[in-house]
């Protein structure tokens, strides 16, 4: 006879629900000790558990799921999009405001980039907005040493092949000149590791300022670096279709004292 299969989910699917981690992140976090299930600390992510179940994470239990929330993000160039770094580097959880509650990155921006930077509490969003097949297109504004020309271009805007990956079709506009360097705006919709750096060294262009001014509907805006926002329920029931979003007040832009 075949074994009935245990109630509830796997507890690395809550935790990335409950918007602790993301699911492979949650599972490392299991394989270090720090989370317990009715009080006992498990070892393995192989575990089914039911809302009658108690999680804790790092001795402090997990309450009920929050509402889906969003926020929009300027992250500023030098911080890294992890939660903990093994060289020590700063990440942007030193640089988020303290009373943000526990939340996951919408995709990363590497080190030395900056920009637009979506954040959830919520483990479905993230998977979600990272998808390819949602479409959406991510707009940058990029300084690069060189004076590139449309020809020059053109293999972006085509797509091509770097060490064995492919990138697709970019959408490459040449903004203006300025001195020794150029200003560009590029859009993708995917995003591979440093995907328009790698492609702009491709084609002869060294990229020293990336920033993301967009990531689908949402804009960066205004934002200041640093800055955090939270994005209105109503848009997120517009642009998400999360039937629990609930029309609200905008949320005041907070900036870690």
């Amino acid at each position: 006879m075949s074994q009935q299969t245990p109630p509830g989910d796997r507890i690395a699917k809550v935790l990335a629900r409950l918007g602790v981690a993301s699911r492979r992140e949650a599972e490392r976090m299991i394989l270090a000790g720090r989370v317990s299930v009715n009080g006992k600390v498990i070892e393995r992510a192989a575990l089914n558990v039911t809302d009658r179940d108690r999680i804790a994470v790092d001795g402090k239990e997990l309450g009920e799921k929050e509402r889906e929330r969003l926020w929009l993000y300027h992250k500023p160039s030098g911080l890294v999009t992890t939660t903990r770094d093994e060289q020590g580097r700063p990440t942007i959880y030193d640089d988020l405001p303290e009373d943000l509650p526990r939340v996951m990155s919408v995709g990363r921006l590497d080190l030395n980039s900056e920009g637009l930077l979506l954040l959830t509490n919520d483990g479905g969003i993230k998977r979600r907005l990272e998808l390819p097949s949602t479409g959406w297109l991510r707009k940058y504004r990029v300084r690069v040493n060189g004076r590139p020309t449309d020809a020059r271009l053109e293999p972006l805007r085509t797509g091509i092949t770097v060490d064995g990956t492919n990138f697709q079709p970019m959408v490459v506009t040449l903004d203006r000149q300025q001195g020794a360097n150029a200003w560009l705006t590029v859009g993708l919709r995917e995003g591979k590791n440093r995907e328009i750096r790698r492609a702009m060294q491709d084609i002869g262009l060294n990229v020293n300022r990336l920033i993301r001014v967009s990531y689908g509907p949402f804009q960066l805006g205004q934002l200041k670096p640093g800055d955090v926002q939270e994005v209105r329920g109503r848009v997120l029931r517009d642009q998400l279709g999360l039937e629990g979003a609930k029309p609200d007040r905008p949320k005041p832009v907070r900036r870690r004292k």
